[in-house]
């Protein structure tokens, strides 16, 4: 199954306004029981292990600029999906992110016929030369990143 780039399917203004960046990728999954919330799961929980060495390279360089670098959590536990907050749910959409000094940022896994497509859109708001420099720095890798995490639905 290909992950396709897509047109955002959301409202920004509503889901983090002024957000300055909005991408969106999609893909089929065969799964026809998947919720938002399992989706998710799979995506950020049980992504391939290089992403998980990009995060913790990432919060050894930010963590000098007083940027958050989350722990992991526990999506059964606490309300969260690996270490994001949930901040919305439903069966099938759920909002994660957090707000932080240099950008707020927002993840949307979204579930829905046909064929139980999952799409994921992410919205970003800057608040400072740092946030434009970390955003300009992370595009690249966030396509990436992202693409990866939905190609584990379609397995």
């Amino acid at each position: 199954m290909q992950v396709e780039a897509v047109e955002p399917n959301v409202d920004a203004d509503t889901l983090l306004p002024g957000s300055q960046f909005i991408d969106a990728y999609s893909v089929a999954s065969h799964d026809a029981t998947l919720d938002a919330r399992h989706a998710a799961i799979r995506m950020i929980e049980h992504g391939p292990p290089w992403i998980d060495a990009l995060m913790a390279l990432r919060n050894v360089i930010v963590a000098p600029f007083g940027l958050k670098t989350p722990g992991p959590g526990n999506s059964i536990a606490s309300n969260n999906i690996g270490v994001f907050p949930v901040l919305s749910e439903t069966p099938d959409r759920i909002v994660a992110g957090f707000d932080d000094i240099h950008l707020d940022f927002r993840i949307v896994v979204d579930v829905g016929a046909p064929g139980r497509r999952v799409t994921a859109t992410t919205l970003v708001r800057t608040h400072n030369w740092l946030g434009r420099s970390y955003l300009a720095t992370i595009i690249p890798f966030h396509r990436l990143v992202v693409r990866s995490m939905l190609r584990r639905l379609a397995d």
